[in-house]
């Protein structure tokens, strides 16, 4: 099984949300979507990505936006970085994520709620903190826009989006995305081949 931590407010992530689901197909391999707060994460044990940011005229950062699109280019999606609204509150679409493969009507959705909030933010330059972004989102997605607003305010979802980042903080992530493959983390869209390795590694 691939675990995949993802937070819905990187660039990087939709790359990575993209191209690791026909890697996973072509090894006949699971995916255990893992939602996160980034946010979170960079709090707790990445504050210096706040620093990296603040130039974002400077040579690695011009580059850094020119390997999004160029990845993106090959990805075949449409990535306007940064958008208007950057960085974008994403706490609750991850909450979302988290609801609806709970919810037994939602679950069949969930891939394309996924996507359809990378779209909104990346594509659209839509804010997806907004509730009624995230309403016409669920729209798009086959998904009950009143029980998923209702759903991402429930403690319990509250508490595992929580649970889900510091797990992944424990074992060591420091950003999105991240990949498990047993023990084996990896991190970013460009070590997508290393998680290739790591699942044919580990079936000896």
């Amino acid at each position: 099984m691939i675990e995949f931590f993802f937070d819905c407010s990187s660039p990087w992530t939709y790359l990575a949300f993209r191209n690791i689901q026909p890697l996973a197909a072509e090894l006949n391999e699971d995916i255990r979507w893992r939602p996160v707060l980034v946010g979170g994460i960079f709090n707790s044990v990445n504050k210096g990505i706040y620093a990296a940011r603040e130039d974002m005229n400077s040579p690695k950062n011009r580059y850094m936006l020119k390997d999004v699109r160029d990845s993106a280019r090959e990805a075949g999606l449409s990535i306007v970085f940064p958008p208007k609204v950057f960085p974008v509150n994403s706490v609750k679409a991850m909450r979302g994520c988290l609801w609806i493969a709970q919810d037994a009507a939602a679950q069949p959705h969930y891939l394309t709620f996924v996507e359809a909030v990378f779209a909104a933010y990346f594509t659209r330059e839509e804010d997806i903190s907004q509730d009624d972004v995230l309403a016409a989102v669920c729209r798009q997605a086959g998904i009950d826009a009143e029980a998923f607003l209702a759903g991402i305010a429930r403690p319990d979802i509250k508490d595992q989006l929580k649970a889900n980042t510091d797990e992944a903080i424990q074992r060591g992530a420091f950003g999105s995305p991240t990949f498990f493959v047993g023990d084996d983390m990896y991190f970013g869209n460009d070590r997508l081949p290393l998680v290739r390795a790591a699942v044919l590694r580990a079936r000896g």
